[in-house]
């Protein structure tokens, strides 16, 4: 089955977070407890202003991105846990 989102809305998969960074730097448990690193899977077709024009989303699917832990709706579809996220709801993405 696949799940479209739509409007400003993301399907994000989440990813274990390390650790530590590439660089070496270690992450304290309260910034990993707080923050979830997701892959985005499905983006929607973007913001739609008041005179109807669609301004295009600014994550794609494939982007690392980070989102607060409580954010979004949690779903499962086929037996995997995903999660639905307004674009404003995510933080960061990670390059």
């Amino acid at each position: 089955m696949k799940i479209v989102p739509l409007g400003d809305n993301v399907i994000v998969r989440e990813v274990e977070r390390p650790a530590q960074t590439a660089s070496g730097i270690a992450l304290p448990e309260t910034v990993r407890e707080e923050t979830v690193e997701g892959k985005v899977l499905s983006v929607g077709d973007g913001h739609r202003l008041p005179n109807g024009k669609i301004v295009p989303l600014e994550v794609h699917e494939g982007d690392r991105v980070l989102f607060n832990r409580w954010a979004g709706q949690e779903i499962e579809l086929d037996g995997e846990k995903l999660r639905i996220l307004r674009e404003e709801e995510i933080l960061a993405r990670i390059e």
